[in-house]
């Protein structure tokens, strides 16, 4: 369900709304998604991981290179290609 919602004085958004049943199809979805493989190595063993992994382990990578734990860091992936 779709309601009209004011964004500032001049402009006027629809924002859309879920009902529980929706809700649960998208959460499902989404976690399936996230449990997906790609064909990136990971930090330690294996040349495999899903995007959940991914995701947490260029975090990490990110934060060492902030903490001046690491000189550089490349992100090991522009788009990622699901397999």
């Amino acid at each position: 369900m779709a309601k009209a919602e004011s964004l500032s004085r001049k402009r006027v958004g629809k924002r859309e709304y879920l009902n529980d049943a929706d809700t649960r199809v998208l959460m499902r979805a989404l976690n399936q998604y996230f449990e997906s493989m790609v064909e990136i190595p990971r930090i330690r063993v294996g040349k495999r991981q899903t995007i959940e992994t991914l995701i947490n382990e260029e975090a990490l990578l990110v934060a060492k290179f902030l903490r001046n734990e690491l000189n550089t860091w490349t992100p090991r992936t522009g788009i990622l290609g699901i397999s």
